[in-house]
């Protein structure tokens, strides 16, 4: 398959759920080696670049165990899922144990199977990548104690929550600095050079089943970040841009995507990662703050072009549960048609409210909204059929009249290709009328301006002040202009 497009489109299914549905459907188990034409192309719809199958590496006994004995994690999963069985309970795929396909997804060749049929549709496979911790029954625990934090006895018996006491070692436990340490998982040392070194060779066996690769909490790897979670002195040279370095020896191609926070996406990548989590522009999006929104897009075009925009994910609450339904597709319009990635979360477009905790094999059941799952489909297939995405990315100013300021809702921006074909983008942001003139630096004479997804059609002579626009409460224009 060719490379990557420069703005792709990531769609994210969490594997044991999919594939469990699938197993109840078809009366049998189902792995990826087998999943039916018909479900691939329902997770592959017109203007899907890529699938990320979440959580498909083996998960481990032992954290599963050391997870169901926290009594509010166990109340979360009651709480997603009430008749709640122990089955039902598959573990963490963030508590790895080894980096293989897990057998009830069928292993490593049911993935080579599963990857062949996605390329068959011009889609790519992301998988997972999880740096700052493994499961505490993971190989490297037993054979490579040196890629850890660790500490002694003293340290165990004054704070067992922080510490596992494994064989005649004393590990601590997984943790970000803002967080209580995770419970499940062996903490990873960062500043380790043979840790840096053996995370190349397991990027570089990830890598090679896969086209992308989403490094999780990959923030928490930096020297500044993990010097100050465990009061360590850094060393010279970063992690990622070393590791990175040795990947690339071996591989040239694969896209790395890191999840980030904390505002470090510019500084992850600068250290080598193509795309970062956008989670400043989701927190605006569902907060509904418009002003925080046109803020955020005023950032470089080239930085916004390496961000990953979304509006739910794994970590995230369904934005079914989180925004009103016309407020979510305004928000769905917006992330659609930026700069940079954009990530779309199974069970999304059917307007799913209930978000599982990942420790789950199975959801609720939800009655699907078709009319919004065609919606959804209409609004990619859009984007990618017009080639709203391609060219130079302007963002738009807006103008209003002293007794009118309502324009202030709106959000603008265009996209213009080298070709001359252009596409202006308006969405109205707030839950009240708007009108403004958005700000064109166009030649002053009649366009005509097609609406993608409504089908309006709008001859307008544009002059110095703009292209006059009156939109309903949460309403948008995707427009095509000639």
């Amino acid at each position: 398959m060719s490379g990557w497009p420069d703005q792709p489109v990531i769609y994210e299914i969490n594997t044991a759920v999919w594939l469990g549905e699938l197993s109840r459907a078809a009366g049998r188990p189902i792995t990826l080696a087998d999943v039916p034409a018909a479900a691939w192309q329902a997770v592959t719809p017109a203007g899907v670049d890529a699938v990320w199958l979440m959580g498909v590496w083996e998960r481990s006994t032992t954290g599963l165990a050391l997870a169901n004995a926290r009594t509010g994690l166990r109340a979360s999963f009651h709480a997603a899922l009430p008749d709640l069985r122990p089955q039902d309970v598959s573990g963490s795929p963030y508590c790895v144990r080894r980096y293989v396909v897990a057998d009830q997804f069928g292993g490593d060749e049911a993935l080579a199977t599963a990857r062949a049929q996605l390329a068959s549709r011009g889609v790519r496979l992301v998988l997972d990548h999880v740096p700052n911790h493994v499961a505490p029954d993971h190989p490297w625990v037993t054979d490579h104690p040196e890629y850890f934090i660790r500490g002694d006895v003293d340290d165990y018996a004054e704070n067992p929550e922080h510490w596992l006491a494994i064989s005649e070692h004393i590990f601590a436990r997984g943790r970000d600095p803002y967080f209580p340490p995770w419970p499940d998982v062996a903490q990873l040392d960062a500043f380790s050079p043979a840790l840096r070194a053996a995370t190349t060779v397991t990027l570089a066996g990830i890598a090679a089943r896969c086209d992308g690769i989403r490094c999780d909490m990959a923030m928490l790897m930096t020297n500044d970040v993990f010097a100050r979670t465990w009061g360590r002195e850094a060393p010279e040279r970063e992690f990622w841009p070393e590791v990175v370095a040795g990947l690339r020896d071996q591989d040239a191609g694969t896209v790395l995507i890191a999840e980030a926070y904390w505002d470090m996406e510019w500084t992850l990548q600068q250290q080598g990662f193509a795309f970062c989590y956008d989670k400043r522009l989701y927190d605006r999006l569902v907060s509904r703050n418009v002003e925080g929104v046109r803020a955020h897009l005023r950032a470089d075009p080239d930085y916004q072009a390496g961000l990953v925009r979304f509006l739910e994910n794994q970590d995230e609450p369904r934005l079914a549960a989180t925004l009103p339904p016309d407020a979510a597709r305004a928000a769905a319009v917006v992330i659609a048609t930026l700069p940079g990635a954009t990530l779309w979360h199974e069970g999304q477009f059917e307007g799913r409210t209930v978000r599982p905790p990942v420790f789950l094999a199975r959801r609720p059941d939800e009655q699907p909204d078709h009319d919004l799952a065609v919606w959804y489909r209409r609004l990619l297939a859009t984007v990618r059929d017009h080639r709203i995405r391609l060219g130079e990315w302007f963002l738009l100013d807006t103008e209003g009249w002293p007794d009118n300021q309502s324009h202030r809702s709106l959000l603008a921006w265009e996209w213009i290709e080298i070709n001359g074909s252009r596409h202006v983008v308006v969405v109205n942001f707030s839950d009240a009328p708007a009108q403004g003139r958005v700000a064109l630096d166009w030649q002053p004479r009649p366009w005509r301006f097609t609406d993608l997804l409504g089908g309006e059609v709008y001859d307008r002579d544009l002059t110095a002040e703009g292209l006059f626009v009156s939109l309903p409460p949460w309403g948008f224009h995707v427009l095509s202009a000639m």
